[in-house]
């Protein structure tokens, strides 16, 4: 019989994810109302977000139907409108919870969300039983299904009714045992940009994770619409952007600009689309280009952007596009370091080639190096800190472009003096191509990422580590 004044409560289970839910109920002599759904009450009871996009019922009219047991790439919210079940749930995911059970009875005072990848199963006690169940994705012939024979001797499900005592479907009966099971994969995480210098970090601090993808401009170029429809993104849990236009300078021709815009706005806000409608966590690379660099002191996430020139523009308009997505992460750095071309490696060559570079002495910040930003990703990511943005770059005094010079030098075994101190000004006086305006301020307060539990690398104990490697 249903239970009437129950208040709202979400209880764990022994199946990590699986959230067992009281449902306040209230009748009288004429029947009875309930709110199977309440989005606002619910999610602050401790139910996830989950956006469902469909509702479905099985009506079923005798005792003892048994269904399942059917593990889905989709989240589900499962309750009876009429009548009574007792369901079985089994984990059918990759991991140590792999075929742990729990069973309840469920009226409808008691509702249960099923996780993706969880087999659900069930069988009816009342006749006239309505099974309720809405889901946030819709059924697909490409999707992952996985099954378990209702009669599996492991799990051991110890039904009310002998199973050999009610109708099972024959796709039911022909289920395999557990250990013939394929589990349910963890959804995807997919990083674009890969052949890039972050992409290439990305790739050796994830090694062979079967779960991350990599896609090169040539798997998904960002500034071709197409790509939108290049893949089932139901399956991704999360998307990191290590792709972006950076050609400074180039960016402030017409060639420049309309390239700029399209990978780092049109492009990311395709993204942030398909992150927000599909609940994927999106990990965005942004710029301290996106701001004008006068500030006196360290810049925090919260200061307001004023970029000087077109990529930190369509830096700052990237940022605020995925700052709309429910679940993403800006990453805000600065003087990139990684694989290939960079300035570290240009000033160690001239160092060695007996070259006596000019190097700009007016702005201050602090080297990143590519595997620190990285780590800093994979742990946001994976600690389940709060979304939002974070700086992340190397971390310890601030220093200008020629102090670093002078450092690279000194650890290659030259003379630091050699390197030559110049104005912004100075440096570009001679060009006849567009130059960028720079940031003359680009350091960033770390507050944020430490307290989220990763501390970056002193950038000058970096730097001598990547050049000892060299």
């Amino acid at each position: 019989m249903t239970a009437f004044g129950k208040s709202l409560s979400i209880t764990p289970t022994s199946i990590p994810g699986l959230l067992l839910a009281e449902l306040p109920v209230h009748g009288d002599s004429r029947g009875w109302f309930k709110e199977n759904w309440q989005r606002e009450k619910m999610v602050a009871a401790g139910l996830p977000d989950f956006a469902p996009v469909q509702n479905n019922i099985s009506f079923n009219d005798e005792v003892g139907t048994t269904r399942g047991i059917h593990a889905e790439p989709w989240d589900k919210w499962v309750s009876v409108a009429t009548g009574r079940i007792f369901g079985a749930w089994v984990d059918l995911r990759e991991g140590p919870s792999f075929g742990t059970v729990f069973t309840a009875e469920i009226d409808p005072s008691r509702a249960i969300f099923v996780p993706r990848g969880v087999g659900n199963s069930y069988q009816t006690l009342e006749p006239d039983t309505a099974y309720a169940y809405l889901v946030n994705d819709h059924w697909s012939p490409d999707a992952e299904y996985s099954f378990l024979n209702l009669a599996d001797e492991t799990v051991a499900v110890e039904w009310p009714i002998p199973l050999a005592d009610v109708e099972i479907s024959a796709k039911d009966l022909a289920h395999p045992r557990l250990a013939d099971v394929t589990p349910i994969a963890p959804k995807k995480t997919l990083v674009i940009g890969a052949s890039g210098q972050l992409g290439l970090a990305l790739r050796t601090i994830y090694a062979d994770a079967s779960t991350v993808e990599y896609a090169t401009r040539a798997d998904l170029d960002l500034a071709d619409p197409s790509f939108v429809a290049s893949r089932r993104w139901r399956d991704y849990g999360t998307i990191i952007n290590a792709a972006a236009y950076t050609a400074v300078d180039t960016a402030e021709t017409p060639e420049g600009r309309a390239a700029a815009w399209a990978a780092n706005v049109t492009g990311v806000a395709a993204l942030a689309r398909i992150a927000a409608e599909n609940g994927i966590t999106f990990v965005h690379v942004s710029s301290d280009y996106v701001f004008d660099g006068t500030k006196d002191g360290a810049y925090t996430e919260g200061d307001p952007v004023q970029p000087l020139g077109v990529y930190g523009q369509t830096k700052a308009a990237g940022d605020a596009i995925v700052s709309t997505v429910p679940r993403h992460y800006i990453i805000r750095t600065s003087w990139v370091i990684g694989e290939g071309k960079n300035f570290v490696r240009t000033m160690a060559m001239l160092a060695e080639k007996g070259v006596n570079p000019n190097v700009v002495d007016d702005q201050y910040g602090r080297l990143t190096f590519t595997n620190d930003i990285a780590a800093g990703i994979r742990h946001l990511v994976e600690s389940g800190a709060a979304f939002g943005t974070y700086n992340l770059t190397g971390s310890g005094e601030s220093l200008s472009w020629a102090e670093i010079a002078r450092e690279v030098f000194s650890a290659v075994g030259h003379d630091p003096q050699r390197v030559g101190r110049v104005t912004t000004e100075e440096y570009f006086s001679g060009a006849t191509a567009p130059v960028a305006p720079r940031p003359a301020n680009s350091t960033l307060a770390l507050d944020r990422i430490i307290a989220a539990g990763h501390t970056p690398a002193d950038h000058q104990e970096a730097l001598r580590t990547y050049l000892a490697s060299e």
